[in-house]
């Protein structure tokens, strides 16, 4: 087994999702409010993956010792480093999902959903529960609690497969494109800080993060075949738990229409 026999195993789901209607849905700035408000939880908890294998793969405890393959430590710290501290639009220092809310804010959109949530997470120090007392809509919690079911319960070659396939890869790349038109078609709202997100996702990932994140897959499998077969159904599961949540922000984007 290898790199081209799982994204072989995976094409089927992959181009659901690259070719989801939901893209040539979002018309208005109020469809995109409608994306914006459940993404940015995608947003968020693509940092407790990456932070899950940065435990794993690297050595964040004290004393500190040389830990695992030196290539992969150097992957998932750059990723943290970019990921954590990336440079704004405004040449600051923030993480991708501080700068999502920034963007939310810009175009006017709500970040109350997102805050609200994060607030109950530290309250109950648990997500788990607190993604289940939340008023998400079933789709959005099932996104979430596969991520953390995924961190807490699986192994790391498991957790890098729902990191490595499970998100952006290509779905940047068609949101700047939506943005840039919106932008054209509704001048008053101010996309800037959103496009630039978009834009740094695919100059970041593109050259460096995705080429090396298959190869840390590969290092994490080696020649065994149950591991192989393992990313390929966690994998799987990722894109599922993906296209599900693009289909209820679909349907509540054809909601709002309808109500409007």
């Amino acid at each position: 087994m290898n790199i081209d026999q799982v994204n072989k195993e995976l094409s089927t789901l992959r181009q659901q999702l690259i070719n989801h209607s939901l893209y040539k849905n979002i018309e208005t700035t109020e469809d995109l409010s409608v994306f914006l408000k459940s993404h940015v939880f995608a947003v968020w908890d693509f940092m407790s993956l990456l932070k899950a294998l940065q435990q794993k793969l690297t050595c964040t405890t004290t004393p500190w010792m040389p830990t695992g393959n030196p290539e992969t430590r150097y992957l998932i710290n750059e990723i943290v480093l970019a990921e954590e501290t990336d440079i704004t639009l405004k040449a600051e220092r923030k993480s991708h999902f501080e700068m999502y809310l920034d963007a939310m804010k810009e175009s006017n959109t709500s970040t109350n959903d997102i805050d609200t949530f994060l607030l109950d997470v530290i309250e109950s120090k648990n997500v788990i529960i607190a993604i289940k007392n939340s008023n998400l809509n079933t789709a959005l919690k099932s996104f979430l609690e596969f991520t953390f079911k995924t961190i807490n319960q699986k192994e790391a070659h498991e957790i890098a497969a729902a990191f490595t396939f499970g998100r952006e890869e290509l779905i940047p790349n068609m949101f700047t494109e939506i943005l840039s038109k919106l932008q054209a078609n509704f001048p008053e709202t101010n996309l800037e800080e959103l496009i630039y997100y978009f834009k740094r996702h695919i100059e970041l990932d593109e050259d460096e993060h995705g080429p090396m994140a298959m190869k840390m897959i590969e290092e994490l499998c080696g020649e065994d075949a149950k591991k192989w077969e393992e990313v390929i159904a966690t994998a799987k599961e990722a894109l599922t738990v993906r296209i599900n949540l693009w289909n209820s922000i679909e349907t509540e984007i054809a909601s709002t229409k309808v109500t409007a």
